[in-house]
């Protein structure tokens, strides 16, 4: 491996932190926003597509919500993680 010629610049590497929840009150760890986020709704698109397995995926993460959230209206919960699976 040659080394740098004097003229090139070394870019640095940028992460996007991940949209991730934040548990047990399911807020993006991020951007503080319900989980999933807008960020981590179209992460888990590209993942998963939109089809059987994001919705399934979607009803697993629903179900572990309602677990740490037993006061959460049911309907909220979802509309918040399930409907915008469709």
């Amino acid at each position: 491996m040659e080394p740098l010629a004097q003229t090139e610049a070394v870019q640095p590497v940028m992460h996007t932190p991940e949209h991730l929840a934040e548990r047990p009150a399911w807020d993006c760890g991020v951007c503080g926003q319900p989980w999933p986020c807008a960020p981590a709704r179209e992460r888990l698109i590209r993942q998963y597509g939109r089809g059987t397995a994001l919705a399934m995926l979607a009803w697993q993460y629903l179900e572990e919500a309602v677990r740490d959230l037993p006061d959460g209206p049911p309907g909220v919960l979802f509309e918040r993680f399930v409907r915008w699976t469709r």
